[in-house]
């Protein structure tokens, strides 16, 4: 039975674990050929090992132009042109606007911002050559709301719902699609210490599926982009959230009692 990705070639960035990890290997699952990036080498190389013949890793500081360029290069080379990217590495830093380190705040912007734009640049003309592409940034929730004590994070995650428009924009022309992703608690390492507070204080005890998400889940609705199946979007932004935006979970009504 065909794969949903045959013949693609992917890039994806912040690979070695959690939502980056498990994208990696569905692509490779639905018949894609991936290139994984990240500064965790050990940790990457082994993913990609674990997964033969159809993936290689490099180091990928997404900060760097010239690391994001040998990417693409290393991709051309073992698979061929580029033609799905996935902007999924990212970071976080804590400290309230008044007292947090600017320094901290420029490196959360540099990675989960920047980095965000270099691998879009990086891979136009590959895209271009293969006739086709699509580019899936990751975002947040924090795309959408504040966050006390993690202003670079959502500054971040705001700019790339805008940079993504404007990706879409552009491109579009050119048969390259853009959309965003906006997960709420997926369970990864990076989330892992929120999502482990006791239940009278844990806000995933107060949405509509009270539970956190599954790297699965989230590469699930990646793959989905990726593909043909979802040919005529983008620009767009798909949330992944259990409805933590939709609302706090409503106080049950009891019986007999009109709501």
């Amino acid at each position: 039975m065909p794969g949903r990705l045959d013949g693609r070639v992917a890039i994806v960035s912040g690979a070695a674990r959690g939502q980056g990890e498990a994208e990696a290997r569905q692509f490779v699952a639905e018949g894609a050929s991936v290139v994984l990036g990240d500064v965790l080498d050990a940790e990457g190389a082994a993913v990609a090992a674990s997964l033969g013949d159809q993936a290689r890793y490099v180091h990928l500081d997404v900060a760097s132009e010239d690391d994001w360029a040998a990417a693409v290069a290393a991709a051309q080379s073992a698979f061929g042109a580029v033609d799905v990217l996935v902007n999924n590495a990212g970071i976080i830093r804590f400290g309230t606007i008044a007292e947090g380190d600017v320094d901290d705040f420029r490196r959360v912007l540099m990675v989960n911002q920047v980095g965000c734009f270099l691998g879009m640049k990086a891979v136009v003309p590959s895209m271009v050559a293969a006739g086709r592409g699509s580019i899936v940034n990751v975002s947040s929730m924090n795309g959408f709301v504040g966050g006390a004590t993690i202003p670079g994070y959502v500054a971040s995650k705001f700019a790339i719902r805008g940079m993504t428009k404007t990706a879409a924009m552009e491109l579009g022309p050119q048969g390259i699609r853009v959309n965003s992703i906006h997960p709420g608690a997926i369970d990864t390492e990076m989330a892992r210490e929120g999502l482990s507070m006791p239940p009278d204080l844990n806000p995933l005890s107060r949405i509509a599926l009270p539970r956190a998400g599954t790297v699965e889940e989230a590469a699930e609705l990646v793959t989905w982009l990726a593909s043909d199946a979802s040919s005529y979007c983008t620009g767009a932004e798909f949330v992944i959230d259990g409805g933590w935006l939709a609302g706090p979970y409503p106080v049950p009504v009891r019986p007999g009692v009109a709501s």
